[in-house]
């Protein structure tokens, strides 16, 4: 999940494997394949590099296991 913040201030989490699409209209717009939208404060590029961490931070755990899913 990310954290990304609402226009009042308020704090969602997305699952970014659910954005379909994002939008700077100015406001930036995140549409979920599930047809929710959200508008967050974040520019469109701040987003993106919270969905790179996101998935960074995803493999750096999937690495720390062995295949017998014991920690290595």
């Amino acid at each position: 999940m990310i954290k990304l913040t609402r226009l009042n201030n308020s704090t969602v989490y997305i699952n970014p494997d659910l954005i379909k699409s994002i939008e700077e209209t100015p406001d930036t717009i995140i549409s979920l394949a599930n047809g929710d939208h959200y508008l967050v404060r974040e520019k469109a590029e701040e987003v993106i590099d919270k969905i790179v961490a996101y998935r960074v931070r995803i493999i750096h755990l999937s690495e720390q296991w062995d295949d017998s899913g014991s920690a290595i």
